[in-house]
Parts: structure tokens; C-alpha cells; sequence
């Protein structure tokens, strides 16, 4: 069964060797060389290829086409010993699938077998042979082969111990042949492993290259645009840069040549100016006008060069005026911290108390008094006058305080009861209705306060009575009319709450 997907290279090349006659046949089959080395080594697409060329009998046809003779075979030497590594290529690296067993019992002894016995061939025309180049030749032939079988057993080392020795066995033992094998055998034995293990950390070295070098180069591909951006950006604004430099320059030569041009037009026009004045002015007063023309540019010079140099002196002095105005602010700041600390220290300051007075501080300051009693004489009293009037302001003083003290009780009072009332009031409004009530609920309804109860008891009733009463009674009375009962409107609206009843219209 032909695997679907096939190269259509291989395809092309299978069917042009159906149908070619023999001799062409080795010729064609050198084609393959060239596919194998234009896919990547270790790819998948090259285990592909190599699995289409093994199905397709491609591989047989090279054995078949080196177990002939060298003599018929078109190219000689040269196309056999190619077709030796197009076979030791094809077979490393094949997973033969369902055909392994007879690719490891078969095909691959008889592929030794054919190496070693074109190895044998090549040594016997080079003894023979008489040409320098054409011993050059078969040297360069058995070489390829030689390299072919290398790369066949280091792909496949269980031929070395099973293919060769079964090899060995066809053989006399004893014959120059047996021999040269033994000998190859005993060779190949010890340096078998290395040279496969070798190769297999070569082949994993430049599958590892190539992982690396392609990440490599599609990570430089990826920032590529990015580093085109900002080469673009960076070159542009480089040649921004450039352009406002020029054109700065340019600004500061056209600056430089107005005020040039506008400095020789003004000493032109003031040229101007004097020689029509020097027409105008008498010739006596021309000694007089160029002096007080001489003395107001001499004062115009004096007052440019004075500005200069305070600008100067100003623009030296900067800094230590800066340090000035600063040393100024600091000192500022810091007297007025200290006068805060002062006065939090004479707030908080613990009473020290009256300090001892002296005898000669006790007659300094009566000596004060007398003075300030002489200066400000006071109207005399008599002792009963003060003496009532110390009574009178003592009585009011008492009448104030127990005033206030009652006025104190009172309003605390007033204010359990009204924090009892909105307690109570609370209550009521988070309680069911009389209608919903069951058990103990109704009892949310009976106010603590006795006045309020009783006050509430006779709304109720004189409620009730008015509503029993007979219809005649209630003749000449219009909806808005009220009903005779107490005129105080929060003691219905308590008496209404407390009861559980509602405020009569």
C-alpha cells in the first residue's frame, strides 16, 4: 500500500525507472543524491522522503544495481560509490513501519554484504591497476564507500555483531577474505560505539543549530519592523533637529541684519536730520546747537552706561540678596515659632504659687495702694450700708441658684419623658396591628407612663360614645366638625397610639 502525500519527486523518479531500460537505471537513480541534500537534515520532511523512497522500492533498486557487474554499470566506480551513500543515507534514519522485520533481517545485512564486497573489489583493481589517476579514482571511490559503510553500521551497530558475523560464516575460515573480515570485525568492535555516539551528538548539535539559528532569525524578522520604525523616527527627528538649527541660524543672520541695516538707516536719518538743522540754525548759533547736541549725547551715553553697569552690579548682587531675603524669612519664621512655644509654656505652665514677700516689697507695695487711694478717692460708707447690701446680693445670688437648679431638674425631666415617648412611639411602629396581634402582643401597646394612659383611656371612650350614639344626636354636624373632647392635639394623637385605636376625623 502506497502512503498517500508522497513527494511527487519521488513519484516522478519510481515511475521514470519503471520504465527505463537497465542500463539507465543507475543513472537515474543518482537523483536521489540531490533531493536528500536539498531537504534539511533531521527534518520531518526528510524522514518523509526517506519512507517514500523505501516504499517505493527505490532501495532495493540501488542493492540490485550494486550486486552487478562494475563493468556494465554506466560511470564505472564513480556511480557506484555514490550509489553507496545514497543507500547508507536512505537507510539511517528510516522508520520502515509494518515491513521491519524484514528490513533489519534483510535489507540491511545485504547492504553491508554488497559494501564489503565492493570494498574487496576496489582493493583488487587498485593493486591492478597501472595509472596514477586511475588508482587516484578507485582510492576516492573506496574511500565513499568505506565513509557509506561507517555511516550504515553507525546508524545501525547491531549489524557489526549479527550481519558481519553471519558474514563471516558463509566463508571458509582460513581464507585471505575470513581473515580481513575478522580483522575488520575486531576493529570496528571497540570503536563502534564512540564513532556512532559521535555522530549522534553531531547530529544532535546541528539539529540544535538549526532550531537556533531559525529562532534567531525569525526573532530578528519579528523586530525588524520595529527597529525600521525607530531608525525612521530617530532619523527624523535628527533631521528635525537639523532643520530648526538651520533655521535658527538663519533667524539669528536675518535678526543680525535688520538691526544693521535699521542701525545705518537711523544714523543716516539722524545725518539727515542735522544736516537740514544746520540749514535751518543760523550760522552764529551753529557752535551753540552742536554743543547742546554734544551735551545730550554725552547724557544719553552716561545714562545707557550708568543702566549698564547697575544691571550689572544688580545681577552680581542677586545671590546675595536671594540669601538675604531668605536669612530674613527664616529669621521671621523662627521668632514666630518661638513666640508660639513661649505662649503654649505659659498656658500649661504649672501655678508656682505666691512667692514669699519680703518687708522691704510688703511697704513698696502699700506704699502703692496709699498712693492710689490718695489719687482716686472713693465715696464713704457705713458699715450697715454695706452690711445690707452684702445681705441683698447674697439673697439674690441664692435666689439664682436654686432658680437655675430647678430650671436644671425640670428640663432633664423633660427630656426623660420625651425620650421615653419617642422610646415608646418606636415601639409602636415597628408592633403589629390590634387585628394581627396574638398573645402577648397587645401589651406593646399599654404606655408605662400612668398620665398618658389615663389620657389616652378618655380619647378612647369619648371616641366610642360619640360614634354609638344615635344618629338624631348627630344632626347639624359637618364632616370637619370635632368632637367634644380634650382640645390638646399630641395627647389625642397619644391617646389614639396607646390605645390602638385611630384619630377620629
Amino acid at each position: 500500500m502506497k502512503p498517500t502525500g508522497t513527494d511527487p519527486r519521488i513519484l516522478s523518479l519510481a515511475a521514470e525507472v519503471a520504465k527505463s531500460p537497465e542500463q539507465n537505471v543507475p543513472v537515474i537513480l543518482l537523483k536521489l543524491k540531490e533531493i536528500i541534500n536539498n531537504t534539511p537534515l533531521g527534518s520531518s520532511e526528510l524522514k518523509k522522503i526517506k519512507q517514500d523512497i523505501y516504499c517505493y522500492d527505490l532501495i532495493q533498486y540501488c542493492l540490485l544495481v550494486l550486486s552487478q557487474d562494475c563493468s556494465r554499470i554506466q560511470g564505472g566506480w564513480t556511480t557506484i560509490s555514490q550509489l553507496t551513500q545514497i543507500l547508507s543515507h536512505c537507510c539511517v534514519g528510516l522508520e520502515p513501519g509494518e515491513d521491519a522485520e524484514e528490513f533489519y533481517n534483510e535489507l540491511l545485512p545485504s547492504a553491508a554484504e554488497n559494501f564489503l564486497v565492493l570494498g574487496r573489489r576496489l582493493q583488487t583493481c587498485f593493486i591492478n591497476a597501472a595509472k596514477g589517476e586511475e588508482k587516484d579514482e578507485l582510492l576516492h571511490s573506496f574511500q565513499i564507500v568505506t565513509d557509506s559503510l561507517f555511516w550504515l553500521l553507525g546508524g545501525h551497530v547491531q549489524l557489526i555483531h549479527n550481519g558481519l558475523r553471519s558474514l563471516l560464516n558463509k566463508y571458509e575460515p582460513g581464507t585471505e577474505f575470513s581473515q580481513e573480515l575478522e580483522q575488520l570485525i575486531a576493529l570496528l568492535t571497540p570503536t563502534v560505539y564512540q564513532e556512532v555516539e559521535e555522530q549522534k551528538l553531531h547530529q544532535a548539535a546541528c539539529l540544535i543549530q538549526a532550531y537556533w539559528k531559525g529562532f534567531q532569525t525569525r526573532k530578528r524578522l519579528k523586530k525588524l519592523p520595529s527597529a525600521v520604525i525607530t531608525l525612521q523616527r530617530s532619523f527624523r527627528s535628527k533631521r528635525t533637529k537639523m532643520l530648526l538649527k538651520i533655521n535658527k541660524q538663519k533667524e539669528e543672520e536675518h535678526r543680525r541684519l535688520q538691526l544693521q541695516l535699521q542701525r545705518q538707516r537711523a544714523m543716516r536719518l539722524s545725518r539727515e536730520l542735522r544736516l537740514r538743522m544746520l540749514e535751518i540754525v543760523h550760522p552764529g548759533q551753529v557752535e551753540k546747537y552742536n554743543r547742546e547736541i554734544e551735551e545730550k549725547s554725552a547724557l544719553i551715553i552716561q545714562k545707557h552706561w550708568r543702566g549698564y553697569r547697575e544691571r550689572k552690579n544688580f545681577r552680581q548682587q542677586r545671590p546675595s540678596l536671594t540669601e538675604y531675603k531668605a536669612a530674613v524669612i527664616l529669621q521671621r519664621a523662627t521668632l514666630k515659632f518661638l513666640e508660639k512655644c513661649r505662649k503654649k509654656k505659659k498656658l500649661f505652665a504649672p501655678w508656682q504659687g505666691l512667692q514669699d514677700l519680703t518687708d522691704a516689697r510688703r511697704v513698696e507695695l502699700k506704699q502703692k495702694v496709699d498712693d492710689y487711694l490718695r489719687r482716686h478717692p472713693s465715696s464713704q460708707m457705713s458699715d450697715v450700708t454695706s452690711r445690707e447690701l452684702h445681705s441683698q446680693a447674697q439673697e439674690q445670688l441664692q435666689h439664682y441658684l436654686m432658680g437655675r437648679a430647678l430650671e436644671e431638674r425640670a428640663q432633664q425631666h423633660r427630656e426623660a419623658l420625651m425620650a421615653q415617648i419617642s422610646t415608646n412611639i418606636e415601639q409602636l411602629m415597628k408592633a403589629p396591628s390590634l387585628k394581627e396581634a396574638e398573645g402577648k402582643e397587645p401589651e406593646l401597646f399599654l404606655s408605662r407612663s400612668r398620665p398618658v394612659a389615663a389620657k389616652a383611656k378618655q380619647v378612647h371612650l369619648t371616641t366610642l360614645k360619640h360614634i354609638q350614639a344615635p344618629w338624631w344626636k348627630k344632626l347639624g354636624e359637618e364632616a370637619g366638625d370635632e368632637i367634644d373632647v380634650p382640645k390638646d392635639e399630641f395627647s389625642i394623637e397619644l391617646g389614639t397610639l396607646f390605645i390602638g385605636g385611630t384619630k377620629p376625623p
